[in-house]
């Protein structure tokens, strides 16, 4: 399984809206987190839209509106989140759960790839399945807080803008991947891969 750009931009809204909403944030505007996470507006309200729909988040009309999560972060699986915008986590359609299409094989029963995908798949299933928006969160503010860094949307709209203004045309050096570093590290500790 592969995250699409979509999906991918989906969860980091969503993200973003977790924070606003812990932080006391009511409503975040598209323009905000379009510039906070640097996506294309554009694509960013489509992938809102789509997200609307599917009930993970509200939106507010007029000068002052924006969206807001739907429903309590605690209540919004990662894994339900994905399948919305990507479809079946499972890499072969003939492991499918939700999506299910025989396969080529002559003898699917016993056939060894097919057992290997649907280990793939339920290890796929069962990381998303047990996160929640609320667990993405928590792990992320700590580790802002952590790190002596701002946390997003706690600036009011206009004090933002002025920030954004002064650091136009300075780039962040891109993050280094660090195993460790790992949601499930953050959440349980003495978890080893």
């Amino acid at each position: 399984m592969k995250l699409s750009k979509r999906g991918e931009y989906a969860l980091r809204t969503l993200i973003s809206l977790g924070i606003a909403a812990e932080v006391k944030r009511p409503l975040v505007q598209v323009g905000e987190i379009a510039d906070k996470e640097r996506l294309p507006a554009k694509f960013l309200e489509q992938i809102m839209q789509a997200l609307k729909e599917a009930g993970f988040i509200a939106s507010e009309r007029g000068k002052f509106g924006g969206y807001r999560l739907a429903l309590p972060a605690a209540k919004i699986s990662i894994g339900a989140v994905v399948r919305v915008l990507e479809g079946p986590l499972a890499p072969i359609g003939c492991v499918s759960q939700t999506a299910y299409e025989k396969c080529s094989c002559p003898d699917e029963e016993h056939c060894g790839l097919r057992m290997l995908m649907l280990d793939v798949r339920n290890a796929i299933a069962g990381i998303l399945d047990r996160y929640t928006l609320a667990d993405v969160v928590e792990v992320t503010l700590r580790k802002l807080r952590r790190d002596g860094r701002p946390l997003p949307f706690a600036t009011p709209v206009r004090a933002m803008a002025v920030r954004r203004a002064a650091s136009a045309g300075t780039r962040t050096p891109r993050a280094r991947l660090d195993p460790v570093e790992g949601l499930l590290s953050h959440l349980m500790p003495d978890y080893t891969i």
